[in-house]
């Protein structure tokens, strides 16, 4: 039986979510803390890296299904996600299944952070620092790239490329 990728990362995203709500409730000052540990993570950790390395593995994916998509001539993803509700869930799915394992070593990265830095465990909070590092760049960079490689596919078959 083969690991359907997407749905394991929305079930991981709804145990951490159940989790986090169970650990730590839901109150503003459980939003700030996210919003202080992420704002001033990128420069103050050990695990910096990851803040360059997470969005730089996502944009290759973009790049390499947004040329895909070019070559076939689908229709731009962030577009189609946005404006076709017969296609969005589809759409959505190969988005995570793309950056499926991004997500969920973001979240096995933030975990041993977490641990490291702060001896505990914000499960909403790896959760969302996966989500920004692995999904978003990928989902706002598959359409541009998408629509930069027609153009360019385009000029390579016509011969007016340089």
């Amino acid at each position: 039986m083969a690991l359907d990728l997407p749905k394991t990362v929305l079930v991981v995203a709804g145990i951490l979510i159940v989790g986090g709500v169970a650990l730590h409730g839901i109150s503003w000052s459980e939003f700030q803390r996210i919003w202080y540990h992420m704002v001033s993570r990128p420069g103050e950790e050990a695990l910096a890296l990851r803040f360059i390395l997470q969005p730089t593995v996502s944009s290759l994916l973009a790049l390499r299904d947004g040329v895909k998509d070019a070559r076939t001539g689908r229709s731009p993803y962030f577009w189609t996600v946005l404006s076709d509700p017969d296609k969005r869930r589809a759409r959505l799915r190969e988005g995570l299944a793309a950056t499926g394992k991004i997500i969920l070593i973001a979240i096995i990265l933030d975990v041993v952070f977490q641990y490291i830095a702060y001896r505990n465990f914000f499960p909403v909070e790896a959760l969302l620092v996966a989500i920004l590092l692995g999904f978003i760049p990928y989902f706002l960079l598959r359409g541009p790239f998408e629509r930069i490689a027609r153009w360019w596919l385009k000029d390579q078959s016509s011969g007016t490329a340089s």
